[in-house]
């Protein structure tokens, strides 16, 4: 399996974990552009925050598309994003 390591604020961790939140957005640059572009990954590890006994999650990774993605959800308004479209969760924090 290909797991994809990212790491989130709580807020968006939190809302992840509770199935409310069913994509991950990452800007349209160079550094995501090389991660992310003609990559293949199984799912997303997700790490709240940078401490070495952060909670981390396993969630399936549905596939990666570029568009406009939902503010509330923290999208920058009016610009196209990477949406990571989550599926199931794997492995509960």
């Amino acid at each position: 399996m290909k797991i994809l390591h990212l790491t989130l604020k709580k807020e968006w961790f939190d809302m992840i974990a509770s199935g409310e939140k069913k994509e991950e957005y990452r800007e349209i640059k160079p550094y995501w552009n090389k991660r992310l572009l003609n990559k293949s990954y199984d799912a997303i590890q997700f790490r709240n925050g940078y401490s070495k006994d952060a909670p981390k999650m396993l969630v399936e990774l549905n596939g990666i598309m570029s568009s406009l993605g939902l503010v509330q959800w923290g999208a920058p308004e009016g610009v196209p994003v990477y949406i990571l479209s989550l599926g199931e969760i794997l492995k509960a924090p």
